[in-house]
């Protein structure tokens, strides 16, 4: 989009003068952010609702995706990226003596995600858009989002996401198409004169559901879709009559409940409590959502309901949001007045699932007592969808009691999330090939076994505009350079770049441009969290979400490991390492919060030995996030990957490693098989045990932790130094539960569930490996090249696409 420098300039300091009363040399950055945001949010406006009017007037089907998470990250400069309107306007705020990098960072991450979930649909968001595809997305205003990690003497502390203390200039409160969602009370059954039985709610809490719309703009073309969040409110709100009669706390009650719907994202759900909460939030979005697009079909359609599946199609990402299918089944029963058949033809022909986990405890189950509580109409549907599939089950399997039990929707008191998703959802996909697999062949075999054609693979993918044009300048420049600028939106053109892998000119620019984004990281680090890198040495990260099946563990005590033969071999001569690790653990993980304790502990005796100096160091990067990690990835040397093999259902930090030119050390785990099978695993680093051989090996219960340190003395050293004061000289037992658990077991689980023992010989290994490989930089270069080059596969267009054309059957706006 060609922008109008003499209008913009005029848009930003007219604004300052309406909204501030301020001249430009007044304004403080944040207010100059603001005015920016507003003068930018001109034309978007314009297309925003271009793409409405077009949508409408050409009756195309709408793709909605439904996630508890959307990881957006910041939208300024995402935004003037995807209008391909950036260097105008840096050119602008320069012209007016403003640097455009402080006005940027003026701007807070959205706290509306926390890990992969809600960055892949992010990242889906924007291919949707770019391929002028109608599909938006629904969730929640979360207003202090998850957290904001503070590291205070090496421990997590938790603190309040301050995303929303300045104006949101991207949020369009619509209080006009605000909807009641209903938890609660009871549900009285009514009669009519016909026989027809009719359902009606009271005694219920009301909760007002108020959207916030933002623009999700695509990459050079008109087309801006929607993403409509939901904030809480109470229907009754504060009760003046209760505050003059003093009675201040209960005055606010009500409101304050409300309003706790929408005020954390993942609320700790140790205790009951806690699960209500969990319930009432999956519940207040979806309802929401329902009633907030089936009101806008009855405006284009009427009551005539047989269409719904040939103009709205929903995504269930994961399963925070399968209420959905039986909160629609009752709005079609209950308000609408369709027979039950009819309403469940329509449900199972809209709702696809997608499953993000393999492991059984994440698949959510919700208490039956719980769910009638808050729920009590759903639960009603839910037991009924119960009766008849168990009916079915009967015919399919008539002497298999078993199978009717453990494939049950609601059985032992829960109610069982994904299989409520499978049997509602007329596709039901896994997000990369040997997830896909394990789905079919392990953890939903029986479910694969009665549904085989609902079940497919989504390989999971990533913008490259925001991790590679944006995040990545030097990089995009030399790409643009050699194979032209159709990279940003047809990735695929990417594989020409390796033509130039035996070009020397080429190979040292990426050696220049690696190490132009390592001065530009320790810079922004040295300012904020006044960490020192080393610049001239090799920067091994592992940036992700801070999980014992991700193993930060296996990571962190291969660098204890390095520590000692430093310590033990004054002649050792290593590759200078950096170690950047980011994550957040989640509130209630008491172990994850240890790993990272352990993490800081190991990194302040290392960071602090005169015998390390210019030979290895340690750091935790405090509040991982998507700004940070567009300063991490095009810096990195290497990507760590190392979940346990068969646990990890995609990730997709590592395709933004990968298109970033770092080389991966992983497990053929996730997509990790896939970037090996595109890059050549002589161009990747991997170790470790296969998933089948840890799905053998967990069933045989036979695996002695104790055996790998008989064997391997080093990694016995390295344990015992967990628990000998090594690290820990204040009090040995601080890091003993993470010994225990790798030794021994506990709470009920097995000696080192994930294997990080067993695969640390290997992974010992191949980091030698790469020490090796990364003295000949011209040699390390050049995989990262073909890396690069090999990236094609894993942009979210191309993830997007599939979904269109196999699963929802959307077609692009046409622009005329």
């Amino acid at each position: 989009m060609k922008i109008d420098k003499v209008k913009f300039k005029e848009g930003v300091l007219g604004r300052l003068k309406r909204h501030y009363g301020k001249q430009l040399e007044e304004a403080s950055p944040q207010e100059i952010y603001s005015c920016v945001s507003d003068t930018v949010m001109e034309p978007i406006l314009d297309n925003w609702l271009d793409t409405r009017k077009a949508t409408f007037d050409q009756g195309n089907k709408q793709a909605f995706y439904l996630s508890a998470e959307f990881l957006m990250g910041r939208a300024l400069s995402n935004n003037l990226v995807n209008l391909t309107a950036e260097d105008d306007i840096k050119d602008v705020l320069a012209e007016l003596g403003v640097d455009y990098n402080l006005v940027e960072d003026r701007e807070s991450d959205a706290g509306l995600g926390n890990g992969g979930l809600g960055r892949l649909a992010a990242c889906f968001l924007d291919s949707l858009a770019t391929m002028d595809l109608p599909g938006h997305g629904y969730g929640i205003r979360y207003r202090y989002g998850m957290f904001q990690q503070k590291i205070v003497d090496g421990y997590q502390i938790e603190k309040p996401e301050t995303w929303l203390n300045e104006r949101d200039p991207w949020g369009i409160r619509r209080a006009d198409q605000s909807v009641v969602v209903k938890f609660g009370g009871q549900v009285i059954i009514h009669q009519d004169a016909e026989g027809k039985e009719h359902y009606i709610r009271v005694n219920s809490e009301d909760i007002k559901a108020i959207p916030y719309d933002t623009p999700i703009v695509g990459y050079d073309t008109k087309t801006v879709n929607t993403l409509r969040l939901w904030e809480a409110e109470s229907v009754s709100g504060f009760d003046l009559q209760l505050f003059n009669d003093m009675q201040y706390q209960r005055a606010v009650e009500k409101a304050n409940s409300a309003e706790d719907i929408s005020r954390v994202l993942y609320p700790n759900d140790n205790g009951p409590q806690g699960k209500a909460l969990r319930l009432r939030q999956q519940y207040f979005f979806v309802s929401a959502s329902l009633q907030d697009l089936v009101g806008n079909y009855k405006k284009k359609y009427g009551d005539d309901f047989s269409k719904f599946p040939d103009k709205v199609a929903l995504q269930l990402n994961d399963t925070h949001p399968v209420v959905a299918i039986p909160e629609l089944m009752r709005i079609l029963i209950d308000w609408q007045k369709l027979p039950w058949d009819v309403a469940w033809s329509i449900v199972t022909r809209t709702c696809g699932y997608t499953n993000h986990t393999i492991l059984s405890e994440a698949l959510e189950k919700w208490p039956i007592g719980l769910f009638q509580q808050q729920l009590p109409r759903l639960t009603m549907i839910v037991e009924e969808i119960n009766r008849r599939f168990v009916e079915e089950l009967r015919l399919k399997y008539p002497n298999d009691y078993g199978k009717h039990r453990h494939m049950a929707i609601l059985s032992d008191g829960v109610v069982k999330m994904a299989w409520l998703a499978i049997h509602g959802s007329h596709s039901v996909n896994g997000v990369a090939a040997l997830h896909t697999e394990i789905l079919k062949n392990q953890e939903l075999k029986d479910w694969y076994e009665l549904y085989p054609e609902k079940f497919n693979n989504k390989t999971n993918g990533v913008t490259q505009r925001r991790f590679l044009l944006k995040a990545n300048h030097g990089l995009s420049q030399l790409l643009n350079e050699k194979i032209g600028k159709g990279w940003a939106k047809d990735l695929s053109q990417v594989t020409k770049f390796k033509a130039f892998a035996d070009d020397p000119a080429v190979i040292q620019r990426l050696i220049d441009i690696k190490k132009a984004n390592k001065v530009a990281l320790a810079t922004y680090l040295k300012a904020t969290q006044d960490i020192t890198l080393n610049v001239d040495s090799l920067f091994d990260v592992q940036v992700k979400r801070l999980h014992e099946y991700k193993r930060q563990m296996l990571n962190i005590l291969h660098v204890m490991y390095l520590y000692n033969k430093i310590k033990d071999d004054p002649t050792y001569q290593g590759v200078p390492r950096t170690f950047l690790f980011g994550a957040k653990a989640a509130s209630g993980y008491r172990r994850a919060k240890n790993i990272i304790k352990l993490i800081n502990t190991v990194a302040k005796v290392i960071n602090n030995d005169p015998r390390t100096k210019g030979k290895l160091a340690v750091y935790f990067l405090e509040n991982y996030r998507v700004s940070l990690a567009e300063k991490i990835f095009p810096a990195s040397d290497v990507s760590e990957q190392i979940s346990t093999a068969g646990k990890e259902a995609s990730g997709t930090g590592n395709m933004k490693f990968m298109m970033n030119g770092a080389l991966t050390v992983g497990t053929l785990d996730g997509a990790n098989v896939e970037i090996a099978e595109e890059a050549g695993e002589q161009n990747c680093f991997i170790f470790g045990l296969k998933a089948d051989q840890v799905a053998r090996l967990t069933q045989s219960q036979a695996y002695n932790p104790q055996a790998i340190l008989e064997e391997h003395p080093e990694i016995k050293k390295a344990m015992n130094q967990l628990i000998d004061g090594t690290y820990n000289v204040e009090s040995f037992d601080l890091f003993k539960e993470l010994y225990d658990s790798l030794m021994y077991g506990v709470e009920g689980n097995a000696p080192d569930q994930y294997f990080v023992l067993k695969d640390m010989p290997e992974y010992i290994a191949a980091q030698a490996k790469i020490d090796e490989a990364y003295r000949d930089q011209k040699k390390w270069h050049r995989m990262a090249l073909l890396n690069i080059a090999a990236s094609a596969k894993f942009s979210s267009d191309r993830t997007i696409g599939e979904y269109a054309k196999e699963i929802w059957n959307i077609k692009p706006i046409s622009w005329k």
